[in-house]
């Protein structure tokens, strides 16, 4: 079975926006609950992607290609409007950080993701990383398509935590 153990934070400074590989994304969602169905088209390229409703780090996700004739059509089944990002990809520490810096609705929310391989792996967190939101759903693109940033916290007060 396909999992995703992923950890997620809301980000701080400039730093991140040295990242040498910028793409766009467009994602809609055709269910986002239980878990979530996701089309998204990134890099002339589309996938559609299966993720698990699980507490914490790990949930199931199975992601597979499709056609992007496809994919257009599949946005356009959306009961909502897409997500629209600017994915910033940068290497720290040995680790790939996917910087999502959103636009529309969602301008002003820059979110970091890194992906793990257990889910007590310690990490090492960049200098521009704040506070985290891993265990807030409100952050999960799948919550955020329908909520919006009402009710959100961006800044970045509360304690980082530095390990799995």
């Amino acid at each position: 079975m396909a999992t995703e153990i992923e950890r997620k934070f809301l980000v701080v400074g400039d730093g991140w926006k040295k990242a040498p590989r910028i793409r766009a994304i467009a994602q809609g969602y055709l269910a986002t609950t239980p878990g979530s169905v996701r089309i998204r088209i990134q890099d002339g390229a589309a996938t559609l992607t299966v993720k698990g409703e699980t507490e914490g780090l790990v949930r199931d996700e199975f992601e597979y290609p499709v056609p992007l004739a496809d994919a257009e059509a599949m946005l356009r089944l959306c009961p909502e409007p897409p997500i629209v990002k600017k994915r910033h990809e940068i290497v720290h520490a040995g680790k790939l950080w996917q910087v999502d810096a959103f636009e529309g609705a969602l301008a002003g929310l820059v979110v970091a993701e890194v992906e793990l391989e257990r889910a007590d792996e310690v990490i090492t967190l960049p200098d521009w990383v704040g506070r985290e939101v891993t265990d807030d759903r409100r952050y999960r693109n799948s919550s955020l398509i329908r909520g919006g940033l009402a009710g959100l916290d961006l800044s970045d007060t509360g304690p980082r935590r530095c390990t799995g």
